[in-house]
């Protein structure tokens, strides 16, 4: 599944408004953030994640190890945040966040 231009835009707006719930510290990316990661993607599709500054790796780093592990996409890196998409199959179709499609008009 690839992001649009269009569908990333409104998911960095649907971001915005969202806590950063996932940390990522000095230990890296353990078991441990992965499944509290695929936890928060299936209840809430998408997440916010912060690097704190004693860790290794930059924000861009963790979120694309982050994506593959969850099977998500990465929405958005700014400084030390980061955003996770991942669509729910487990969520009631009113809960769940509709991408707008990215057809062109003739």
């Amino acid at each position: 599944m690839e992001l649009t231009s269009k569908q990333r835009a409104q998911l960095r707006g649907l971001a915005n408004s969202i806590d950063t719930i996932l940390i990522i510290g000095k230990e890296g990316i353990g078991d441990s953030q992965v499944q509290q990661a695929n936890e928060a993607l299936e209840a809430r599709e998408i997440i916010k994640g912060k690097v704190l500054e004693n860790s290794l790796l930059t924000a861009r780093e963790a979120a694309d190890q982050l994506a593959p592990l969850t099977r998500s996409e990465v929405v958005q890196v700014i400084g030390t945040k980061f955003v996770l998409y991942r669509p729910s199959h487990k969520k009631d179709k009113k809960d769940k966040i509709v991408l707008v499609s990215d057809k062109k008009k003739k």
